[in-house]
């Protein structure tokens, strides 16, 4: 839109604009917004202003003033006063106003009804415009006006527009479609029959909008799809991305619908057809052994899976959407890996693994869905990514719920093949200063102890171990898991049970002190001296313990009263009477009902007294052991990548996926009549059915031998290898990615060779149509214009195929040349191997178990960015040339060692400024600077961004350069370096951060006192935070601040420590260079004083 806006027909207007020109740069400045041109980021309160331009009789005036309108509308400003003045040049002749004009209605005509109303008989005489692009919008306009009176207008206007020459008007018609329906919820049967329409459009660019009409209007009218499923298939490929996941998301539900689930058949491939052919005479002699109900059975299954073969619309729907895993695009990429997921056979499956490992290199938004998806499949179908383990090893720089996320993927693929180097990870991931990931990691190990068995000893073990840490959520999240995993044998492990019971007295978890008291109760004949002991402790306690420990005090009183009534009869009295008066209602009930359970003197209660003498088989029954198992194995019934799966709740919109058919549905209702034998619309047609084709004489065949996977030839060449097949998608996909060149050979050679195969002529008449297609949408777009085809000789098919062909023994699937998984960012800690000790505790507050005492630390993202900008050469000496510059605080992609600095040039004068690069550098010994990309020129009013990186080598001397322009002139400049953009922040556990500290004392600290007026510890670190590029460090004790750093250059740690104490601030400042520690203490000073 700004190349538009920059033209030199569109800039013009008089001196009134020139003139403000300055001030618009100006404020946009102190807005910190980047446009291209400076109207963006003007003074919108003179709308009176712009009111007098769009009243103006010159069309450059108004044209600008849709500029300046259309620009504020993108920042999000406030418009809708000048709606009234905008409304009356709808009749404006000059389309380009027309369209800015179009585009601003859009945005305000659902809220400026009433004004909008009186201009509907210019939209509807701008629907026979001769613009396209007038037509289309005019159409847009309309249908967001929210007024159901005017809904007879809008049907009829898109029923004509669904009849439009212009591709681009008939999508425009396919969007307004969802908008009458919930405008005017009568007319959906119109709506119907107008989509249904739609749907035979051979065009690509209308496809996915009528599908997404489809879907909004009648997504339970499958019969509507049933004759356009083979087109929509094929034209998949050519489709906007956005179309394409509408599409495929379609075609999953309606696939579920009408073809067999593969994943209860096995595919009657050739082998396992020659399997039951050499193995059916020794059935039928066990058949004739066996009973009649046998033998039917028998039969009955072996028929089943002999004649079961995947439906050829199915196979179709696998081939077409297999190419899309190498997409750009994220969301083609997540659609098609459900597709494979819901309707694939468990063989194909694996195609999806890699592709999904690759979109863990986008952003964080992605990766949070990719992995919640990953996660729901690697419940069911965990060998998709057992070999991408690795890819899921958990980063010190990634936020708590992708650690989740991916702790929950590795728990999910655990085997007997890789359970060891996965509790090697999770004995990392213990000592993680992010508490909830830590006990999360807990967990996990119980999982696997649960699910392993060869591991249970070595888990239990290890987590015996846990409950010697510091902290006392790792130390509780270990009890309860410990008690979960006891009850699977606990006669085994007798020992452990006592010493468990020994530390319900240092436990404050009310979970795990419950978990304890339960395991006392329930395995009280192991221990019959200690329980009872416990029992005591456990009532002086009572009154201020947690209602779930309360619970479980009153359970261990019952349950030795019937079983060491001697000792615990008045104990658990006496427990009974103070659970009778508690303030929890549950707490009352339970003593209430477990005292008449265990109580058989003065009973008058014959049933009760009668139940007491079973009083100890029911509170010692034998108790199963929890199912311990993924959370996300609830979400496989949602649709994979929907927003309800992500949400495990019903999203407003959501349609679920149908269960498959027991039996499968006629297929014949595919079947296309003539009117859908061809994909795309000839030229040659008339206007009426403009989007209809010709039959070729080629084409008359059946559509079960068009889509049919099978070769033409008969006999064994009748059911090919999958390598065969392999063979010839890798030629397709290799041909299609050929040059234009050889593309026009092709499509020359086809006219005068025939393809010996029906595969071969479904792939001609695709490219056929393509160029069909081309052709039709040059003369929709300029109907002057005509194209001329330049024969070309042409080449014989084998010699193109030769060279496209790889050789014998080197052909791989196109599918399967993806990138490596990712490995790239901060190192995986290197754990050591070990036996028995695998979940021994390291070093508290390390984030690598072979750390141990030394520094450690992980780059992190910086935790606040400034926004501030510095002036680097004004206007005034920059003849017009405006530079500033910010400070971006990360590394260049060009070295880590360099900062990434962000200028901002601004062109301030009314002529084009050409060739802006850097000059000349005088550099301190040591610097040096990567100079941006030329920038061959800048519009007059417009700004552009560029990145240099620069290496300070630790100092605060200045980066001293010129900015060149075209014509010889130089511009000297300077970036003065602050203190702290010069500084990484880390993650660095606090024991790293002390064991620092103690090297660098002495000359390498700067040490002051501060007196606060507001000593609250979050807005200190935070003014801490904007002065300096620090990584906060979490802390143990209570009043202590500490951040640390390291430098851009030698990576040299700088440490930050504030204690606050009597609202004095002591502030420590350790680095190994003195410049930075000193300076450093000045402006963190300034700031906090």
């Amino acid at each position: 839109m700004s190349g538009g806006y920059n033209s030199p027909g569109a800039t013009g207007g008089g001196s009134s604009y020139a003139s403000r020109s300055e001030s618009f740069s100006t404020t946009e400045k102190e807005e910190g917004g980047v446009g291209s041109i400076p109207i963006f980021g003007g003074d919108y309160k003179k709308h009176d202003e712009i009111k007098n331009m769009l009243d103006s009789s010159k069309d450059n005036l108004k044209l600008e003033a849709m500029k300046i309108l259309i620009g504020m509308i993108a920042k999000g400003k406030e418009a809708s006063d000048l709606f009234p003045a905008v409304v009356k040049n709808v009749v404006a002749k000059n389309p380009e106003i027309k369209k800015l004009v179009y585009m601003y209605l859009e945005r305000y005509a659902e809220e400026q009804q009433d004004v909008a109303l009186l201009s509907i008989s210019s939209f509807q005489k701008a629907l026979k415009d001769p613009n396209q692009l007038i037509r289309a919008s005019a159409l847009r306009v309309l249908s967001s006006i929210r007024v159901p009176i005017i809904a007879p207008v809008l049907m009829l206007s898109i029923k004509e527009s669904s009849t439009d020459m212009s591709p681009l008007v008939r999508k425009a018609a396919a969007h307004a479609i969802p908008k009458l329906c919930s405008l005017d919820p009568e007319m959906k049967e119109g709506l119907m029959e107008i989509i249904e329409k739609l749907l035979k459009d051979k065009t690509t660019l209308v496809a996915g909008s009528v599908v997404m009409a489809f879907e909004k209007v009648c997504p339970d009218r499958i019969d509507l799809i049933h004759k356009n499923y083979r087109k929509l298939v094929n034209l998949l490929a050519d489709v906007d991305e956005w179309g394409q996941v509408i599409i495929i998301n379609m075609l999953t539900r309606y696939a579920r619908t009408q073809f067999l689930d593969p994943a209860k058949f096995e595919l009657a491939t050739e082998e396992n057809e020659q399997f039951y052919t050499e193995t059916e005479s020794e059935e039928d002699s066990e058949e004739e052994s066996g009973s009649d109900e046998e033998k039917a059975k028998s039969k009955k299954k072996r028929k089943k899976k002999v004649e079961y073969k995947m439906d050829p619309d199915h196979r179709l729907l696998l081939r077409s959407v297999k190419s899309l895993l190498q997409s750009r695009n994220a969301s083609v990429v997540m659609a098609v890996a459900q597709l494979y997921y819901h309707l694939a056979p468990k063989e194909e499956q694996q195609l999806i693994g890699k592709p999904l490992i690759r979109l863990l290199r986008g952003r964080r938004e992605v990766e949070s869905v990719v992995l919640t998806s990953i996660a729901t499949m690697s419940v069911e179908r965990p060998s998709l990514f057992e070999q991408h383990l690795k890819n899921f090893y958990v980063r010190a720089t990634d936020p708590t719920h992708i650690k989740l996320l991916k702790l929950e993927i590795m728990t999910n693929i655990a085997n007997e093949a890789n359970v060891h180097s996965l509790l090697r990870e999770f004995r990392a991931y213990v000592n993680f200063s992010d508490r909830k990931f830590a006990a999360s990691t807990v967990q996990a190990i119980g999982r696997v102890a649960v699910s392993i068995s060869e591991v249970t000893e070595t888990c239990l073990h290890g987590l015996m171990s846990l409950l010697s840490n510091k902290d006392e959520n790792i130390v509780g999240e270990s009890v309860v898991v410990i008690k979960k995993l006891l009850q699977l044998a606990p006669k085994d492990h007798k020992d452990l049970i006592v010493r468990v019971a020994k530390m319900v007295d240092n436990l404050t978890v009310p979970m795990a002190k419950a978990s304890i008291l339960w395991m006392i109760g329930e395995y009280c004949n192991f221990i019959p001296k200690i329980a009872p002991d416990i029992l005591r402790k456990s009532a002086k306690s009572f009154p201020n313990e947690d209602d779930i420990v309360k619970l479980q005090i009153v359970n261990l009183a019952a349950k030795l009263v019937v079983t060491n009534p001697k000792q615990t009869r008045l104990l658990s009295q006496y427990v009974m009477n103070m659970a009778r008066y508690d303030v929890n209602y549950d707490v009352r009930d339970r003593a209430r009902f477990l005292r008449q359970l265990i109580t058989t003197e003065n009973n008058a209660d014959e049933e009760v007294s009668a139940l007491s003498k079973y009083a100890k088989k029911i509170l010692l029954s034998t108790k199963p052991a929890p199912v311990l198992e993924s959370i996300y194995k609830a979400r496989d019934h949602w649709q994979l990548g929907s927003l309800s799966h992500y949400l495990n709740t019903e999203a407003n919109g959501y349609i679920p996926l149908p269960d498959f058919p027991d039996e499968p549905p006629d297929p014949s209702v595919r079947e296309v009549d003539e009117e859908y034998q061809t994909f795309y619309g000839s030229k040659t047609e008339s206007k009426q059915d403009f989007y209809s084709s010709e039959e070729d004489s080629e084409e008359e065949s059946k559509s079960d031998d068009f889509y049919s996977e099978d070769s033409e030839e008969s006999g064994s060449e009748e059911e090919e290898s999958e390598e065969d097949e392999s063979e010839e998608e890798d030629e397709e996909e290799e041909e299609d990615e050929s040059s234009d060149d050889a593309q026009d050979v092709l499509k020359n050679l086809r006219k005068t060779f025939k393809r010996p195969t029906e595969e071969s002529e479904e792939e001609d008449s695709e490219e056929d149509s393509e160029e069909e297609s081309e052709e039709e949408s040059e003369e929709e777009t300029s109907e002057e214009e005509s194209e001329e085809e330049v024969p070309k000789k042409p080449i014989p098919k084998k010699q193109h195929q030769s060279n496209a062909k790889p050789k014998k023994g080197q052909e791989n699937d196109l599918l399967l040349l993806l990138d490596d998984p990712f490995t790239g960012g901060e190192a995986t800690p290197t754990l050591p191997t070990g036996g028995g000790d695998m979940l021994k505790p390291v070093a508290a507050g390390t984030e690598s178990p072979s750390a141990g005492k030394k520094s450690s630390f992980d780059i992190i993202y910086p935790v606040v960015i400034p926004s501030k900008k510095y002036e680097l050469l004004n206007r005034i000496s920059g003849q017009g040339l405006q530079i500033h510059h910010k400070f971006t605080r990360r590394s260049h992609i060009y070295s880590k060692k360099m900062l990434a600095i962000e200028l901002e040039f601004t062109n301030t004068t009314d002529t084009t400024i050409n060739g802006i690069s850097i000059g000349a550098k005088r550099l301190q010994g040591g610097m040096s600077i990567k100079e941006m990309a030329e920038i061959p020129q800048l519009a007059q009013g417009g700004s552009l961004s560029a990145t240099i990186a620069i290496d300070f080598n630790d100092t605060l001397q200045p980066a001293k350069f010129d900015i060149c322009v075209s014509g010889g002139r130089k511009y000297p400049v300077q970036i003065d370096p602050h203190v702290g953009e010069l500084l990484h922040a880390v993650n660095m556990s606090e024991e790293s951060f002390l064991y620092t500290q103690e090297r660098l004392s002495g000359l390498c600290e700067s040490k002051c006192k501060i007196g606060l007026e507001d000593s609250d510890l979050d807005k200190i670190s935070k003014s801490m935070l904007k002065v300096a590029n620090l990584g906060p460090v979490v802390c143990v004790g209570a009043g202590v601040i500490r951040l640390a750093a390291v430098t851009f250059s030698s990576q040299s740690p700088v440490l930050v420590t504030g204690k606050i104490k009597d609202g004095q601030l002591t502030l420590i400042v350790n680095c190994e260079k003195m410049n930075i520690h000193s300076i450093l203490m000045k402006e963190i000073k300034e700031v906090l004083s």
